[in-house]
């Protein structure tokens, strides 16, 4: 067996090839399991159930200072937009936190790769300005729950040149570095390839100074090693810093990949990333009991679903308390799109097999990896109006990437710049974003897809995602509450029909997902009557007599009506 000098204390990831001992067929790494540690604490984030989050890329948000480039400052100029602290008023839209993507020092354009977990990246602004934004956000009864990428730091790049984060430079010296074990290192090249593709998929190891590193994403972002106790401690150090700065939380981003074991299967979903998200989450309960996390497990519901944890201990869950939920994401832009609510119907009922009682889900429609909804619906406003009224009341936390509420298209390339283009606040030169010239070009569009032109428009877009936000905030069961599937679970199915419930309040929410009309029932619901708190102009109240309900929707509408016995 080969191994560091520097590893003897750390036998899991660092040069313990298990390969070169039991011959070419052999393709693990050996493995010190993280112990079990008991859970610490309980969550007191009651803030976070039902809460509608607002995911924001600060450098396309808005300029402050003329360089193009989003800031912090601008972003507080627009707080009032967000969330204007007065829930009489109904000019804002109404969000409950901001998920704010990276926002550490990075020498890329998004910020995935770190080069300096404590301090703000300086196109943005200073630690000082991030104080600021917290205090201001909470003048308004706004959470900020921040990105923090733990799977992977920055390596060396060409373009941008930077060697990379002063732990890896450390860490790629010497065998004998005090950091060599922050890192995955091996002295041959396993051949391990990306986990999503492990046939085609690209290498994950990389040649630097007579070693190989580990890398899933790509060589500029090495991973680090969470076998490493420091490691881990270092990662809670990060968490407390922040949530001391004013942070109310924060995103994961990759965690299926934090710890691989092998090539393959142990390259995600390992127990032992289990344990150290564990150990992670349970930090956090016990520092700041009201911060919540949400993670990045971009897979199946079957293999999210663990990721909560047991609930036995935890009510919410031992492990992460959020998870975003890509499946649902995938069947409501698919209904939507193909108009049958099937699809929908289906996925949430798997969700109620496989995911542990009164966890809270973080629906969305797309984020910053996906091309954005208004693209793949075509621009066309019905189905995104009808994919918003899916969404927004859903049971958990939704989360509404930055422009969805206006139509946001995607840029005119393919590169991933063209998800994440600037915020259209008005259709003039600067767009309302900058006074300069914009670090990336607008998206088409934007002519009519902005904030100014659709706020006067009681039919636009964006008002509709005001009415729905005020809708659930009016309702503690569209926030709080569970969900009764009524509709069919079979293809195709033109009406979604769900009852929302909490605390002996009920409501009544149809959708049609088609181009034509469309009627279920007769349901069997008590009630004596219904009190509109959501409906499309066209839309008339529910039917028939009590326990023989009839629902009938005008193409593309939505109603939502709490039910009075």
């Amino acid at each position: 067996m080969i191994r560091s000098q520097a590893a003897s204390l750390f036998l899991s990831r660092s040069l313990v090839i298990a390969a070169l001992l039991a011959g070419p067929s052999a393709s693990g790494i050996e493995s010190t399991p993280i112990p079990a540690r008991p859970a610490e604490g309980v969550w007191k984030h009651d803030w976070s159930k039902g809460a509608v989050f607002y995911e924001i890329f600060v450098r396309s948000f808005r300029d402050s200072d003329g360089d193009g480039i989003g800031d912090l400052q601008g972003l507080i100029e627009k707080l009032d937009y967000l969330n204007d602290g007065n829930p009489e008023t109904t000019t804002d839209l109404g969000v409950d936190a901001l998920w704010l993507m990276p926002v550490f020092e990075s020498p890329s354009y998004h910020g995935y790769d770190t080069l300096d977990y404590e301090q703000i990246e300086r196109d943005y602004g200073t630690n000082q300005d991030f104080l600021v934004l917290t205090e201001e956000c909470r003048k308004r009864g706004i959470r900020v729950i921040l990105d923090l990428v733990l799977n992977h730091s920055a390596g060396p790049q060409e373009n941008p040149p930077s060697p990379g984060h002063p732990w890896f430079v450390e860490s790629a010296a010497s065998v004998n570095s005090p950091r060599r074990d922050w890192y995955v290192w091996s002295d041959v090249d396993l051949g391990w390839k990306q986990p999503w593709n492990i046939y085609t998929g690209a290498k994950t190891w990389h040649f630097m100074n007579g070693a190989y590193y580990y890398g899933v994403f790509w060589s500029g972002m090495p991973d680090l090693n969470y076998m490493n106790p420091a490691v881990r401690e270092n990662a809670k150090r990060l968490a407390s810093l922040w949530l001391d700065r004013g942070a109310s939380g924060f995103r994961l981003d990759a965690t299926r990949y934090l710890i691989e074991t092998s090539g393959g299967a142990g390259q995600a979903d390992t127990p032992e990333t289990h344990a150290f998200l564990k150990e992670f989450a349970g930090y956090v309960r016990q520092a700041r009991p009201d911060a919540t996390i949400v993670a990045e497990n971009w897979t199946e519901t079957r293999n999210i679903a663990p990721y909560y944890g047991s609930t036995e201990t935890i009510p919410e869950g031992d492990e992460i308390p959020m998870n975003f939920n890509f499946p649902l994401a995938e069947e409501i832009i698919n209904g939507v799109n193909g108009g049958d609510s099937g699809g929908i119907a289906r996925k949430l009922d798997e969700m109620s097999r496989l995911y542990p009682k009164g966890v809270n889900d973080a629906p969305f429609l797309t984020n910053h990896d996906g091309t954005r909804v208004a693209t793949r619906l075509a621009g066309n406003t019905a189905r995104l109006k009808n994919a918003a009224s899916v969404l927004l009341t859903m049971p958990g936390a939704p989360f509404i990437y930055y422009g969805e509420e206006v139509g946001l298209l995607n840029g005119n390339g393919g590169g991933d710049e063209n998800k994440r283009s600037p915020m259209p606040w008005n259709n003039g030169p600067g767009g309302g974003f900058t006074s300069g010239t914009p670090w990336f070009a607008f998206s088409s569009g934007r002519e009519t897809a902005n904030v100014a032109t659709q706020t006067g428009d009681v039919d636009s877009l964006l008002s509709r995602y005001r009415a729905l936000i005020r809708a659930r905030k009016s309702s503690p069961a569209l926030t709080r509450g569970g969900i009764e599937l009524l509709s069919s679970l079979s293809s195709p199915a033109r009406l979604l029909v769900f009852i929302r419930s909490y605390q002996g309040e009920r409501v009544l929410v149809a959708h049609n997902v088609t181009d034509g009309f469309a009627s279920a029932g007769p349901l069997n619901i008590a009630v004596s009557s219904f009190e509109r708190l959501f409906a499309d102009s066209s839309v008339s109240d529910p039917s028939g007599p009590s326990g023989s309900i009839l629902v009938s929707l005008p193409p593309r509408t939505t109603g939502i009506w709490r039910l009075k016995n």
